[in-house]
């Protein structure tokens, strides 16, 4: 298995946005590094898959540098979610791309402010 890190830098516009993109991945997302440089403290993510619209991570009013390890729901093959049978508890698993590029949307990050991302991916 190959692991892949790969950094995507942001800069803000004066009302705090911005929209940014991966290059091209394939594989699974196992983390995403949020690398706070000077980002306005509440700062807001919504990170998808551009193709699909998958969710990757979204979180409101962030303060620090973090790291999470996203994981989706599964299914069975009815379209079922499937659950730990005695809690009813989803069953998770890594979110995987392919031939995708991950979209960054920043909200509330200050006017021509910077942060970076840092996607790990397996292979």
């Amino acid at each position: 298995m190959t692991t892949r890190r790969f950094v995507v830098s942001i800069t803000t516009a004066s009302d705090g946005s911005a929209t940014a993109y991966s290059p091209y991945l394939s594989g699974r997302v196992s983390a995403l590094h949020y690398i706070k440089t000077d980002f306005a403290d509440g700062v807001d993510f919504t990170i998808t898959a551009e193709a699909t619209g998958e969710t990757i991570w979204t979180q409101s009013d962030v303060n620090a540098a973090t790291v999470v390890r996203p994981r989706a729901a599964t299914h069975s093959t009815a379209g079922v979610a499937s659950l730990y049978a005695s809690g009813g508890t989803a069953v998770n698993d890594l979110i995987r791309l392919g031939r995708d590029r991950v979209k960054i949307v920043i909200a509330s990050g200050g006017n021509a402010k910077t942060g970076a991302f840092h996607i790990v991916v397996e292979d």
